[in-house]
């Protein structure tokens, strides 16, 4: 018998950007008190944040366009790859949206897992996808960055865009430059990001990165070899187990 649905839990620390939202902040200097204000709603999401995800266990965080549908061949992908970290023990994180988001959520659901969305509030409002035990949403790109890193043990990429390239290149760096540990990084679709490697195998030619980095992330086509590779260099690599969950305190928050 199918497990129940869990009632999606919507936490939310606003409900549209407002004025003194990002853009707000990085268009220069302001007076020092909206510079001071800023910083506390700053400091109050980072609260937030590590308040909400304490409990939420090892997580593995899914990235992928918001745009695919049901009916295509990516978004049955991250479906099986959501159903897969699931299996493992791995909670799976997004970033609540539609399209890949969705099909990694909705995969961990069907598979009994627990399913995280970290949302961003932008003025084109996105909806949370139906697959979702918690979501959190964000005021700030940088700090919303900082949850879906934290909290993960590896990170699986599937075809995407922009934003997609910029949390790929984010988690890369961290990597590279030893801020992170050498979480595994999967790149899902070979000929997706065929172009991508070419070009970086061009700037080992150039100099400006080193062959190494190449090593970074590692390519696959079907969910049973991500997950070997996130097994090995995760699971194993850093001593990850099940273990009883703790219950929340009352002064930290539900």
């Amino acid at each position: 018998m199918a497990a129940a649905t869990p009632e999606l839990k919507l936490e939310t620390t606003l409900n549209k950007p407002g004025r003194r939202g990002e853009r707000h902040f990085l268009e220069g200097p302001k007076s020092r008190g909206s510079e001071a204000l800023t910083l506390l709603r700053i400091l109050w999401e980072f609260f937030y944040g590590f308040r909400k995800l304490h409990f939420v266990g090892p997580c593995v965080t899914v990235f992928g366009s918001a745009r695919f549908k049901a009916d295509h061949p990516y978004y049955r992908l991250a479906q099986e790859v959501g159903g897969a970290l699931a299996n493992l023990g791995f909670t799976v994180m997004t970033g609540g949206g539609p399209g890949i988001m969705e099909a990694a959520n909705r995969g961990a659901r069907e598979a009994g897992g627990r399913s995280i969305g970290c949302n961003i509030a932008l003025p084109m409002e996105q909806r949370p996808n139906p697959y979702l035990d918690a979501m959190l949403e964000f005021r700030y790109f940088f700090v919303r960055k900082v949850m879906l890193v934290k909290y993960s043990y590896a990170f699986v990429v599937l075809p995407g865009g922009v934003g997609t390239m910029d949390e790929l290149f984010e988690a890369l760096t961290l990597i590279q430059t030893g801020k992170i540990r050498n979480f595994p990084v999967v790149l899902m679709g070979s000929d997706y990001y065929q172009p991508l490697i070419s070009f970086l195998e061009d700037m080992v030619r150039e100099g400006t990165i080193s062959e190494s980095d190449l090593h970074l992330f590692m390519v696959a086509d079907s969910a049973e070899d991500a997950m070997a590779h996130i097994e090995k260099h995760s699971i194993q690599q850093f001593g990850l187990r099940k273990a009883r969950v703790f219950k929340r305190r009352w002064w930290l928050g539900e």
